[in-house]
């Protein structure tokens, strides 16, 4: 039985209490939740026997697999701290990242070995590696004839510490922490901390988002709920290295529903849409418009190939889901489908559903503990400012007080964790968010939020993905320059077509100034627009 709000304490009661419903359905494991407990106490032990502890960091450096969710696990077990790595950053990059978390540990593809290696050479602190078989040819690399299960990169296999026994009851506490790396796609990642009281009601709705009883008011409850719960199963098509789809995860992992997991190296929509039809998935949480939309045109190219009658939600967190492609999904998906849109940031958690708006990019819900503020105060209704959180908040970025103290503010006799999200305060109490404020681009004075202009541009039917940014300008200071690639076999619109199209969806000031025809818009593996590299694209315009 938990007796505290500490992830690992919970997972296990959830198991205990559910042990033969299943955890995970992978394309290379199918787990249980007594097995899936039981794996990860085996690891835990594996990785402890290596001088893994309370405190150490252990980055997770993996595509979606069950042994993703089994490492975490494990080391939340062990009151170590988990955080996510970026599996398309190259060998600076991680440099930085593992140097500025202070890795101790990383979980890795096998098909990473050789960077991993180039890594630790650098990063001497690195005291252990974990190679994952990930089908990518690494079994040729995992298991040497010492029989230690080491690699040509230094590596322990993964499989070498399930061996262990089993064992449980390492201290832990309910401050014990979670690491969540922002995305770094306007600057370098940041280490967001979450103690695992302020993560399960923030990022993971306090285990109620699937519950008719709602969010958790004791530990104890943790099993009496998981009776009540819905018997669901979950898809997130995000890679588990993104805080959304982590954290829609543990909001059904608390749950005991079934987590469905695609092991596929690159997004097929159609091959998404054949999991959903066989597997008979109810909730799919998606990530923005970059797989919305090829997920709706697949279901456009093939009407009537698959049975979705299971289907009842379909969710988006992390960046833009455009209203026309929301209104396209709900003719196409079965009726009584939700499609919803929530937002969220690294800093604040779960910011709530997002209703439409006629302004801005959405509406969110206001109250005592989700406010705009401006300047280190509270905005006054008709103001802009930035959206901000309190209650269960981070305690700082990891090991950057400078940055921390930026962000996590003192206001009213409260800790509030200020997003970058512009955002104005309505009289009504509800928020208007504009767009992130970081990308901003200012104009002659008046700022324009990228996410507005993106969202008109993938209106039109000949443009299948955009990103915009500012280029320097003498007269303004800023002119908007859009990074567009063309849907295959559509001619491409001029730009007084486009203006044209524009003219009705934006400002005059809004509207793109310049293109940039590229084959594909560049985003990270969750979907999230590269702001840094439309910049770079931008100033050849």
């Amino acid at each position: 039985m938990a007796s505290q709000f500490h992830l690992a304490d919970l997972f296990e009661a959830v198991a205990a209490t559910v042990p033969d419903r299943i955890a995970i359905e992978s394309d290379s494991l199918r787990l249980t939740y007594a097995e899936l407990d039981d794996r990860s106490d085996r690891l835990a032990a594996g990785l402890a026997a290596h001088g893994v502890g309370a405190g150490d960091t252990a980055g997770l450096y993996m595509a979606n697999r069950a042994e993703y969710l089994e490492a975490f696990i494990a080391l939340i077990k062990l009151g170590a701290v988990p955080f996510n790595v970026n599996y398309r950053y190259r060998e600076e990059e991680l440099c930085h990242l593992f140097a500025n978390a202070g890795a101790a540990v990383i979980v890795h593809g096998a098909q990473f070995s050789p960077i991993v290696r180039a890594v630790r050479l650098r990063l001497p602190a690195i005291r252990l590696a974990v190679a994952v078989e990930d089908g990518s040819g690494g079994s040729d690399r995992l298991g040497g004839s010492d029989g230690s299960g080491a690699d040509i990169a230094g590596s322990i296999a993964y499989d070498t510490l399930l061996q262990a026994a089993p064992a449980k009851g390492w201290a832990r506490s309910e401050q014990d922490i979670v690491l969540t790396y922002t995305g770094g796609t306007t600057g370098m990642p940041k280490g967001v901390m979450w103690p695992h009281k302020a993560f399960l009601f923030a990022c993971a709705g306090g285990a109620g988002y699937f519950n008719p009883l709602g969010p958790l008011d004791r530990p104890e409850g943790i099993a009496e709920r998981v009776h009540q719960s819905h018997r669901l199963l979950l898809f997130p098509l995000a890679p588990l290295m993104h805080a959304a789809a982590l954290w829609t995860t543990w909001s059904a992992l608390l749950n005991g529903l079934t987590i469905v997991l695609d092991e596929s190296p690159t997004f097929d929509a159609v091959a998404v849409w054949d999991k959903v039809a066989r597997l008979g998935v109810n909730i799919v949480q998606i990530v923005g418009d970059a797989m919305a939309v090829p997920l709706r045109d697949a279901l456009r190219a093939h009407p009537g190939r698959w049975n979705l009658a299971a289907l009842v939600h379909l969710g988006s967190g992390g960046a833009v889901f455009s209203q026309h492609v929301k209104h396209d999904l709900q003719a196409l998906l079965p009726s009584g489908v939700a499609i919803l849109d929530g937002m969220g940031s690294s800093e604040t958690g779960v910011s709530g559903a997002a209703q439409a708006s006629s302004e801005g990019m959405m509406r969110l819900p206001g109250g005592d503990h989700q406010r705009v503020v401006i300047d280190g105060r509270f905005a006054q209704p008709g103001e802009t400012g930035l959206v901000a959180r309190s209650g269960h908040v981070p305690i700082g970025y990891f090991g950057d007080p400078e940055s921390s103290a930026k962000v996590f503010q003192r206001i009213a006799g409260q800790v509030w964790a200020v997003s970058g999200d512009s955002a104005r305060q309505d009289a009504d109490g509800t928020i208007v968010v504009f767009g992130r404020g970081s990308t901003s681009i200012n104009s002659g004075g008046e700022k324009i939020f990228p996410e507005e202009v993106e969202e008109a541009l993938r209106a039109h039917p000949a443009i299948l993905d955009a990103v915009v940014a500012g280029q320097p300008d003498t007269r303004w200071g800023e002119r908007v320059v859009a990074i567009v690639a063309s849907r295959p076999g559509t001619a491409r619109p001029d730009q007084d077509t486009l203006r044209l199209f524009l003219a009705d969806r934006l400002a005059g000031y809004k509207v793109p100034k310049a293109l940039v025809w590229v084959d594909e818009v560049r985003r990270s593996p969750a979907g999230k627009q590269d702001y840094r590299w439309a910049r770079a694209m931008a100033a050849t315009a």
